[in-house]
C-alpha cells in the first residue's frame, strides 16, 4: 500500500496540509516551554530575595557590622576578649603548677625542720647525754678479755639508735653533729668519726623530751646486755639530763658518693 502522507504520532495519517500544522505544534510547544522557563526563574529569583533578606535580618538581629570600621573594631574587641581569656588560664596553669610543687614555696616551719633534719641548722633545747668508756685494765687480772673491757661500735649504735627511737630531734657524738649520712668506725678503743680519730670516753647528746629519752634507753634489750657487762666488769656508763643542751651545725658535706636510686643501672 501507498502512503498518501507522513503519519501523526497515533499511526493515523493527516490531512495533506500536515506540514504546516506540525510546524505550529512546535511552536506551541516552545512558547509552553519559554513559559514555564520563565515561571521557574520567578520563583529561584524570589526565592534568592527572600534568602537575602532573611540573611540580612539575622545579620541586624546579631549586631554583625555593615562596614569596614565596624567590622575592624569588632575584630579588636574579640582578640581583647581572647587575650583576656589567655590571660586568665595563664594564672590558673600558673596556680596549678604551684600546687603540683609545694615544696618551691615551702612554709618557714617546713625550712626549719628540713634544716635540723639535715643537720645544716644548730640546735639549743632541753636533752640528755650517755657517756661510755671502757673498762679499768686492772678488770683484766680477774679472768675479763680485752673485747669485753671495751667500748665496741654496736654500743655507740644501740644508744644513738635508742634516742632517735625516743624522740631526739638532734643529736652530737664526741661533740659532732650526727646526720642521716653519718657513718663511724672503731678500731679497738679507738673512734673514727668524720674523718676524725677520737679516744674513750665516748659521748652521746641528744635534745629533745627527756623523759621519752630516758624510758627509750631504759627498755632497749642491747643497752640492758651493755649494762650487764658494766655491773660485771665496770664498763662506764653514765646518763646525765641537762635543761640546755647545744647541738651545733654539720660542717661537713651531706653529698652521697655511693648511694644508688633503686633500679638505677651501674655506671660501670
Amino acid at each position: 500500500m501507498t502512503r498518501s502522507g507522513p503519519e501523526g504520532v497515533d499511526g493515523r495519517e493527516t490531512p495533506g496540509d500536515g506540514a504546516p500544522a506540525a510546524a505550529g505544534g512546535i511552536l506551541s510547544r516552545g512558547r509552553r516551554v519559554r513559559s514555564g522557563v520563565t515561571v521557574l526563574l520567578v520563583l529561584a529569583l524570589s526565592g534568592l530575595m527572600f534568602t537575602a533578606s532573611a540573611r540580612l535580618a539575622r545579620n541586624q538581629d546579631g549586631r554583625h557590622p555593615q562596614n569596614l570600621t565596624e567590622l575592624v573594631q569588632s575584630e579588636e574587641r574579640r582578640v581583647k576578649s581572647m587575650t583576656e581569656k589567655v590571660v586568665q588560664l595563664e594564672v590558673e596553669v600558673t596556680g596549678l603548677a604551684e600546687e603540683l610543687a609545694p615544696t618551691e614555696v615551702a612554709a618557714p616551719e617546713d625550712v626549719v625542720n628540713t634544716g635540723i633534719v639535715a643537720g645544716s641548722m644548730p640546735l639549743t633545747g632541753p636533752g640528755l647525754s650517755v657517756t661510755l668508756d671502757d673498762a679499768p685494765p686492772t678488770q683484766l687480772g680477774r679472768g675479763a678479755t680485752v673485747d669485753q673491757l671495751v667500748v665496741h661500735q654496736q654500743d655507740l649504735q644501740d644508744v644513738i639508735n635508742a634516742l632517735w627511737a625516743g624522740g631526739a630531734e638532734a643529736m652530737t657524738l664526741q661533740g659532732q653533729r650526727v646526720t642521716p649520712t653519718t657513718a663511724f668506725r672503731c678500731v679497738g678503743n679507738v673512734l673514727n668519726l668524720h674523718g676524725r680519730v677520737f679516744s674513750p670516753p665516748y659521748t652521746v647528746s641528744a635534745i629533745g623530751n627527756t623523759d621519752a629519752l630516758q624510758a627509750s634507753l631504759d627498755r632497749s634489750p642491747a643497752i640492758d646486755l651493755y649494762k650487764d657487762y658494766v655491773d660485771a666488769f665496770g664498763l662506764g656508763w653514765k646518763v646525765e639530763r641537762s635543761s640546755s643542751l647545744t647541738v651545733p651545725a654539720f660542717e661537713g658535706t651531706t653529698d652521697l658518693q655511693y648511694a644508688r636510686v633503686p633500679g638505677a643501672k651501674d655506671d660501670a
